[in-house]
């Protein structure tokens, strides 16, 4: 365990170098923030009155999304795991004395931590000094914010799961293209980044309930705003847990599965 967490604590510090690539992010974030915010904002004034989430959590809802992005977006990857699996460099990872599998987990998670720690707190001083309508509120209390806290890191444990699966793919299809798209677009889509679940028609939240992708986004962005419940937060949080042990699982498996039909190229 302690060369996983010497694994995560390396690729967080090599992954808090790019700071001029989250400045241009954070800039990017701010500005598709607005934009949404605007849409979101005409919509309600048109007759959106009725609509299951007031605006100011849906505020609130998009400007979480645009500071956590980095640990909920789906087509965050890592280039270098996927040159490795096409071009045979994965045998130099198959001889090191660790599990392929949580040796990745731990890359991947400590990627996204950094990226998300560079971005998220100058973004967050700025949201919550906007004027009205564009500033972002607080949590209705400190139990909304702890449940909040906790379904945060749970779902970046689920979206990790989840993006395990699109590596563990190339080994078969040899291009992660596909992956990645039908994944991404689906994934966030149901997850709640393009339309808040609430939203969504009846028929479409069905679906997105029974997936795991709104355990990523959606979830823990309305507890943090108090419009899911506490006693339903915390059912959430042992779904949320269910997901990741049961992807896991399946990931674990695949893994091994590839490995044995592995070609190392070029001998």
């Amino acid at each position: 365990m302690r060369a996983y967490a010497s694994i995560w604590r390396l690729r967080f510090i090599n992954g808090m170098q790019y700071r001029a690539a989250a400045f241009a992010g954070m800039a990017t974030q701010l500005f598709f923030g607005f934009v949404f915010i605007m849409i979101f904002a005409a919509f309600y004034k048109s007759g959106g009155d009725s609509a299951p989430i007031s605006l100011q959590d849906l505020i609130t809802y998009v400007w979480l999304q645009q500071m956590f992005i980095s640990l909920i977006m789906l087509w965050f990857r890592d280039n270098e795991l996927f040159a490795m699996i096409t071009s045979g460099n994965i045998a130099y990872e198959l001889c090191r004395p660790l599990g392929l599998y949580p040796f990745w987990f731990a890359k991947l998670m400590a990627q996204r931590v950094a990226s998300c720690v560079l971005r998220c707190f100058p973004i967050m001083i700025i949201v919550f000094l906007l004027p009205e309508p564009y500033r972002m509120s607080l949590p209705p209390d400190a139990g909304a914010f702890l449940l909040f806290a906790a379904a945060l890191i749970l779902g970046l444990t689920l979206i990790v799961a989840i993006s395990m699966m699109i590596y563990i793919s190339v080994f078969w299809t040899m291009s992660p293209t596909g992956s990645i798209l039908m994944i991404s677009v689906a994934g966030e889509f149901l997850a709640g980044m393009v339309i808040p679940v609430p939203l969504m028609p009846d028929w479409l939240q069905r679906i997105a309930y029974a997936l795991p992708f709104r355990w990523t986004t959606d979830f823990p962005f309305r507890v943090y705003s108090g419009h899911i419940p506490k006693v339903d937060a915390i059912l959430g949080l042992c779904i949320q847990l269910g997901w990741i042990i049961t992807l896991a699982a399946i990931g674990l498996w695949l893994m091994r599965r590839a490995l044995r039909n592995v070609v190392v190229q070029g001998g």
